[in-house]
């Protein structure tokens, strides 16, 4: 009897109603998969559609002892589809709406510059023709490398092509469009040596992921240590080998690799490490650099986006040319130190309280104004060292005549370590409680609702939760802390978490209309080029080394050009 049911069934499903049947199971599928992938924004092509509703359907005919290969009318489902279907990093990568990024493609393309479409063109060709070719897009702050990013990622993505968009920080992957860290993404090792490589096994999700892959977009590339790059360039040549059986003679596995930066700005991070040790880390000493194709981006988009006013224009060139003129070094010594005078209308006097200056400069009428999220979005106070900062964020916390709730962390000293009860005479409570340590807030934490705190850790990228988000405070409770997140792509989320204050250096992909420099940094390229615009920019300097008082100091090292 089975047998005769099933037959019935599967004329009634695959004879006259077939199309109808199709849509409804195809749907119900999509459906079911999005719950357990965990995954509601799941979009499934309508061969995947197809090849799950045919699957399901399989395992009732089966039950009935009977298949779907006993009927050769029907199609089969697509085995690689449905394997490459649980693999959500694939999923996440398939994920876009292909016809309205074709849209925002078009738009952009349209809109290029000479430069930026000449990279364009080169990138494209290199993936299209299966090149490989390794391409480092050089431009300063405004010459529209964002811009070119998304082109590119709207292009590829539209297609249903892979992008893998990361950067060598948080904050500046905020600024791309399914953008990650580039260590979360190919799992860097934290401690980078020169004979590491990303931990990536073969067969695994994301060795599938990167298979799959058309482009790879790292951008802030000179902030990375050359290490990361040759992990990840190890790594490719192994996986891609299934794929290509040259890939372990080409960079990068003959994958099209495209980094993007500005070595004007900040460099690899080398702690305690000399001038050497910081060029000596740069990709531009590696053995990978000779691959890569230059480009570089040097007009400025910010001026093709301004009114039409000339005077106004002719302002923010010289700005422009100024910060590029600092960022070169144009007038440094051989030891990379020079003295760049401060303009009037820029330096600000320290008169008896500097702190009470930088806070009224910028925040003018605080008390007024801190409850207002575009108040606090477009300004910022940037410091060389963490000091200035805790003083300056104690001078701000002080004004607001709100109550205040104070945190404390839990020092104690680790069980596991050997000897531990010795290690705890050594290191009491209360001798870690005053130890002070970059990137992690202190012992005691104090916050008052409205206030802006910076995030220092990355936790959630895809929520816009990330070492450098600034945020307000909307909620205080004993065991938790709620704010708002004032800047980036997911402004006025809402989370709870503990957050700490904010570093100089957590400020590198942000833009703003007013910033004030206390102490002024010696990077003067990479601070100066945060503000928007000349008006906006306010410097404070207090070192008893300048020569003179409108003068400060700026580090630059000419040999990384």
């Amino acid at each position: 009897m089975r047998p005769k049911i099933a037959d019935f069934v599967m004329t009634k499903i695959f004879g006259e109603n077939q199309q109808k049947a199709n849509t409804k199971k195809s749907e119900d599928m999509q459906y079911k998969r999005r719950i357990i992938l965990n995954f509601p924004t799941l979009r499934l092509t309508d061969s995947q559609k197809k090849a799950y509703a045919l699957i399901e359907i399989e395992k009732l005919m089966r039950q009935a002892g009977k298949s779907l290969r006993d009927y050769p009318d029907i199609e089969l489902p697509n085995a690689a589809e449905i394997e490459e279907l649980g693999n959500r990093l694939i999923n996440e990568e398939l994920n876009y709406d292909k016809d309205q990024l074709k849209d925002e493609h078009l738009a952009i393309l349209n809109s290029l510059n000479t430069d930026q479409k000449k990279a364009f063109d080169a990138i494209m060709e290199s993936i299209n023709g299966g090149q490989g070719k390794q391409i480092f897009v050089e431009g300063y702050g405004g010459t529209g490398k964002t811009y070119l990013w998304k082109a590119l990622t709207t292009k590829l993505r539209s297609e249903g092509k892979i992008v893998l968009a990361v950067a060598s920080c948080g904050i500046a992957a905020l600024l791309l469009q399914g953008g990650r860290t580039a260590h979360s993404r190919f799992r860097i090792p934290i401690k980078i040596t020169e004979e590491s490589t990303c931990e990536i096994k073969q067969g695994t999700h994301l060795a599938e992921l990167l298979k799959r892959t058309s482009l790879i977009l790292w951008d802030e590339a000179p902030m990375a240590n050359k290490h990361c790059f040759e992990a990840l360039d190890k790594s490719l040549r192994d996986i891609m080998r299934f794929t290509n059986e040259n890939s372990s003679e080409r960079p990068f596995g003959g994958m099209t690799v495209v980094l993007g930066g500005d070595f004007r700005q900040i460099l690899p991070v080398i702690p305690k490490g000399r001038r050497e040790n910081i060029v000596n880390a740069s990709i531009k000493r590696s053995y990978l650099w000779n691959h890569f194709e230059i480009i570089k981006l040097t007009e400025n988009m910010r001026l093709s986006c301004m009114s039409n006013e000339p005077l106004e224009k002719q302002k923010v060139a010289e700005f422009a040319k100024w910060i590029l003129h600092i960022g070169d070094g144009a007038s440094a010594s051989d030891e990379g130190e020079e003295w760049v005078k401060i303009p009037s209308d820029i330096l600000l006097q320290k008169g008896q309280d500097p702190k009470e200056t930088i806070v009224k400069s910028i925040y003018p009428n605080l008390l007024d104004n801190y409850r207002e999220r575009e108040f606090l979005e477009e300004r910022a106070i940037l410091c060389p060292r963490n000091e200035t900062v805790q003083e300056i964020n104690e001078y701000i916390m002080n004004q607001i005549q709100r109550e205040e709730m104070t945190y404390l962390s839990c020092d104690t000293v680790c069980k596991a370590m050997t000897n531990n009860s010795s290690m705890e005479h050594m290191y009491p409570t209360e001798f870690l409680n005053t130890l002070k340590f970059p990137g992690i807030p202190n012992h005691e934490l104090k916050l008052k609702v409205g206030l802006p705190v910076m995030l220092l850790r990355n936790i959630n990228q895809t929520a816009g939760l990330c070492n450098g988000t600034r945020m307000t405070i909307t909620q205080l409770g004993k065991k938790y802390i709620e704010a708002q997140i004032i800047t980036g792509t997911h402004v006025d989320d809402k989370i709870l978490r503990s957050c700490g204050l904010f570093e100089a250096a957590s400020s590198r992909s942000s833009f703003w209309e007013k910033l004030q420099l206390g102490e002024a940094p010696p990077n003067r390229a990479v601070a100066f080029s945060r503000v928007t615009n000349r008006n906006g920019l306010k410097v404070l300097i207090d070192d008893s080394d300048c020569p003179e008082e409108n003068v400060a100091r700026n580090i630059v090292y000419k040999e990384i050009f």
